[in-house]
């Protein structure tokens, strides 16, 4: 008898805590939430939006599934308050049932903003990214220079992180004024888009010479890719002109790639070397695609 007024003691206990770990959470989680939309929405400019969104709202997306998750788990403990009250074992059944479900919750947030958000919030990056500035002191739009215009408003520190491929700058001019307005991004380092599942997930893993090239015949190479999501394998097999083919005929190795009757909105360019360093890269234009290879060396792949 005394055992069990000491075990309805403890599960008194027990579901107080419960309650209160579960309130405090679902409050947290709220909080965390609420903070970042404030903060969002109190940035004021597109690129300051932007920077924060970048870092920050996937991590905070996260963050508060997971307090989420522990919010279920004691809600879960909640639960069943007679049944529980007959024995121990009902107890831990009842724990390891909200273990599993909380777990299961932060799995699939983890996946859910791991493989498929990324892809959503790209989406609106570009879109604060590209969004016309305004001049906040004579209130016109601004124009967005291109890779070649705007190398003379970058000093050559900045210069200098473009061609290792670190840093992006985009120069906004006011061509009424003159007044320019510089922003500072992240490379242009990419990953591809799945075919199977659509998320940008496609890796290249490794390549292969099958044929080698020779001064009268054409060689071959094997690119395999894989999807760290769905497990995607994607092998494709590319030609290798031979030197004799480029030298009797130049325009296999300066044909213009960029020539074309149709308006592109993205460029996805793969870099590979023949030490199996390979790189995929993102452009906005076919201008900042070839300002990108007029400046390319290996040397700046590496880096």
């Amino acid at each position: 008898m005394k055992d069990n007024e000491t075990y309805q003691v403890f599960l008194d206990i027990w579901h107080d805590v419960m309650l209160y770990l579960f309130i405090g959470s679902v409050a947290i989680s709220a909080l965390i939430f609420l903070i970042y939309i404030f903060r969002y929405l109190a940035a004021g400019s597109a690129k300051a939006k932007y920077d924060l969104a970048n870092e920050r709202e996937i991590k905070t997306l996260l963050i508060t599934n997971y307090i989420l998750a522990f919010a279920i788990f004691c809600l879960v403990n909640q639960t069943y308050v007679e049944m529980v009250s007959l024995g121990i074992t009902w107890k831990l059944t009842r724990i390891f049932i909200g273990i599993f479900i909380a777990t299961l919750h932060a799995y699939v947030a983890f996946l859910v903003f791991k493989y498929y958000y990324p892809g959503k919030l790209e989406k609106r990056l570009k879109k604060l990214r590209f969004t016309p500035r305004i001049n906040p002191s004579t209130g016109n739009k601004m124009k967005l220079l291109s890779e070649d215009e705007e190398d003379s408003y970058l000093d050559e520190g900045m210069q200098a992180e473009e061609n290792a491929f670190s840093v992006d700058y985009d120069v906004w001019i006011d061509e009424a004024t003159g007044e320019t307005k510089i922003e500072k991004y992240k490379g242009h380092l990419h990953a591809l888009e799945c075919d199977r599942c659509g998320f940008q997930t496609l890796k290249l893993e490794k390549e292969e010479v099958l044929v080698q090239p020779t001064d009268t015949t054409d060689g071959e190479i094997l690119k395999e890719y894989k999807c760290s999501y769905c497990g995607r394998i994607k092998r494709k097999t590319t030609n290798l002109t031979s030197n004799v083919d480029r030298e009797r005929d130049p325009s296999k190795s300066s044909t213009d790639p960029f020539k074309t009757g149709k308006k592109v909105e993205s460029i996805v360019m793969e870099i590979h070397t023949a030490d199996g360093d390979n790189k995929v890269f993102e452009f906005q234009g076919i201008e900042q695609a070839k300002g990108f290879l007029a400046e390319f060396t290996v040397e700046k792949l590496r880096h």
